[in-house]
């Protein structure tokens, strides 16, 4: 385990559902910055059977009934009841997975793109992702916070897409805050030949990978939105319509550290599963 100079050991620990293209965020940024980062975790439909907690583990079926008292309700993207401690809530008050800890388990940070943030500064001296004054780290956090839109109705959209039922009404916010996004992302590059902030890589541009690597899954779903007669988000009109911001997210998941995690990401996508 590395070490900042300050001797604070430069690493998380993050229980999550896998895969997460939001989780991308971290690893990637982890990658760039030699923080060490491990992850914890199964499927969305087995993490029904697993302890929520720092030290995150799966349950036995004979261990769980003396566990009732740690049961509690699931909410979005889970359907049944699910086992967090009383430490892990302390740690995460929304419950909610990614959920990212210090090597000590005492310090809980939610939220894909405050954890990123939190990787970030363990590695600024390796990496600067995170800008170079508070200036370009509050540019970078403008467009960190610009997605979060987006990502609230991505979310939606594809656990309904997943549901297998969209309706007009979750379609139509979905492609509101899409073409919001991806239209301040077209105008950001127009004129530039390289990054959205600066001349090189920031969280801004690994945040914007990450985020349109979920929508993806709409490719999984292509028949469900004819049936519906919704137009795809990811179709040859957005692609005419936003061809700077295309054109960047196929810059950025060639690039080696963010393409170990999207590019199996969206071929597992392509090949339909």
């Amino acid at each position: 385990m590395t070490s900042n100079p300050d001797g604070e050991p430069r690493g998380l620990r993050i229980f999550s559902y896998l895969p997460n293209p939001r989780l991308s965020k971290a690893t990637i940024a982890a990658r760039l910055c030699g923080v060490t980062v491990e992850l914890r975790g199964a499927s969305p439909a087995e993490l029904a059977d697993w302890l929520w907690d720092f030290d995150a583990r799966p349950l036995p079926e004979g261990e769980r009934g003396s566990l009732e008292h740690l049961a509690r309700s699931a909410r979005k993207g889970f359907s049944s009841t699910l086992y967090k401690t009383a430490a892990f809530l302390e740690a995460h008050p929304f419950g909610t997975v990614p959920a990212a800890f210090s090597l000590d388990g005492k310090v809980g940070i939610f939220e894909s793109n405050s954890i990123m943030r939190a990787v970030a500064r363990l590695g600024h001296d390796q990496a600067r992702l995170y800008g170079d004054d508070a200036f370009s780290a509050s540019r970078i956090d403008s467009f960190l916070d610009a997605s979060l839109l987006f990502a609230r109705d991505t979310q939606i959209y594809v656990l309904a897409l997943r549901a297998g039922s969209v309706s007009a009404d979750i379609h139509g916010s979905t492609v509101q805050a899409f073409a919001s996004y991806m239209g301040g992302i077209e105008q950001a590059l127009r004129g530039r030949d390289g990054f959205l902030v600066g001349d090189r890589l920031t969280l801004a541009d690994i945040g914007f990978v990450a985020e349109l690597a979920l929508l993806h899954n709409e490719q999984l779903h292509g028949d469900l939105l004819l049936r519906s007669n919704l137009r795809p988000m990811l179709g040859e009109a957005s692609r005419a319509e936003f061809p700077q911001a295309f054109a960047h997210f196929e810059r950025l998941r060639r690039i080696d550290a963010i393409a170990t995690d999207i590019e199996p990401y969206l071929r597992s996508l392509a090949a339909g599963h």
